[in-house]
């Protein structure tokens, strides 16, 4: 038999001997209350975020599982989603870089304050002054990126330009202002927003129609709608329409606008909600409802003032804004936590505030 010749067009394999970054991963494991669990140095080494590096054929998951199993025992959550992706620089010319991946791994239950096989479990901000540097600017964007919902991109520790969870907002803001960014680099760090779409229905006695989402905190009602799949295209009232669909089996087209809200948390995305009228629904119509198994366990309508041991402040406010508006024919409103927004003096004040800001960042 001949050798068959080489041919040209096709690379030789990349042997796995070859060299190349060494891959680690850290876990950032989290419980309820947002304890962190910090590993305890053992002989005098530093503390550090539980982990290690990867093994033979193992995929940065299946190494921190098999880390976790060993350092914590049995019965281990699964490995959660990807926060961090750092590249550490080899710190000598005939050193190795590194490529530390940051997964969370969220506990059910709450985490002990002393754990003497493995470390102890510390608020972020106690963290950040246990660990070393390296390790809480790790923790830091990575608890950025879990708020922020996405993946945090780090070089040596420090969060790349187009980072986009983990940048500094003065930064980015600078970095911005001078041109710095690439336009895939600007999408990425520019704050996000999560939207959703409500309908307030109500019956012929003026109760709300509140539903109860089978995830969650039990015991809590909202109004029918959800999130608008923004990425496929979709308008605030066609996921109205389609959430009411989905969830109450009623296709039906919403009325107007009554009002558009705007909530916030530090470090969080903001969370924009645009509320429908779906006015008065007959007897007969809510006897037609037929719920979701899958999203929720029940049906109800509520008198206004019963909204208070029923759903969260900020939404009671919102519904009652809503339903003023709809009686008075008034709208659409802009709300702030279900509050009007601020207006005249108050709205010049807190314009000039963000462009004393954006003035500093500069």
């Amino acid at each position: 038999m001949t050798d068959r010749p080489a041919r040209p067009d096709r690379p030789a394999p990349v042997s796995a001997a070859a060299p190349g970054p060494l891959v680690a991963v850290s876990a950032i494991v989290m419980d309820p209350a947002g304890l962190v669990l910090v590993s305890a140095g053992v002989d005098g080494a530093e503390a550090s975020l539980p982990g290690g590096l990867v093994a033979g054929a193992e995929t940065p998951e299946q190494g921190l599982a098999r880390i976790l199993e060993e350092l914590l025992g049995p019965g281990v959550p699964p490995v959660g989603r990807l926060l961090v992706v750092d590249s550490r620089p080899a710190a000598e010319p005939a050193g190795r870089a590194c490529v530390v991946h940051v997964h969370l791994v969220g506990l059910a239950g709450p985490l002990p304050p002393e754990l003497p096989s493995a470390g102890r479990g510390l608020a972020p901000q106690e963290a950040y002054g246990v660990l070393p540097k390296r390790a809480a600017a790790r923790l830091r964007a990575g608890l950025a990126a879990l708020n922020a919902g996405s993946v945090a991109h780090l070089i040596g520790g420090f969060p790349h330009t187009g980072s986009p969870a983990g940048l500094d907002p003065v930064h980015r803001a600078a970095l911005e202002h001078a041109g710095a960014l690439d336009s895939a680099s600007h999408r990425a760090v520019r704050p996000k927003a999560l939207t959703a779409a409500s309908v307030v229905f109500t019956d012929a006695a003026g109760r709300v129609l509140l539903v109860e989402p089978s995830y969650g905190r039990p015991g809590r009602w909202n109004l029918p709608g959800g999130g608008i799949d923004s990425d496929l295209g979709e308008t605030p009232r066609e996921a109205a329409r389609r959430e009411v669909r989905e969830e109450l089996g009623l296709d039906l087209e919403p009325g107007r606008l009554l009002g558009v809200n705007w909530s916030h948390k530090p470090g969080r995305p903001a969370r924009i909600r645009f509320l429908y009228d779906g006015g008065v629904l007959a007897a007969d119509t809510l006897a037609r409802i037929r719920l979701s198994p899958i999203e929720l366990l029940r049906w109800r309508a509520a008198d206004p003032g019963e909204l208070r041991g029923l759903v969260k402040p900020s939404l009671r406010r919102q519904i009652k804004a809503c339903l003023r508006a709809r009686d008075r024919g008034t709208g659409p409103l802009e709300l702030h936590a279900g509050r009007p927004a601020p207006a005249g003096a108050a709205a010049a004040e807190h314009t000039a505030g963000a462009a004393a800001v954006k003035k500093r960042s500069g």
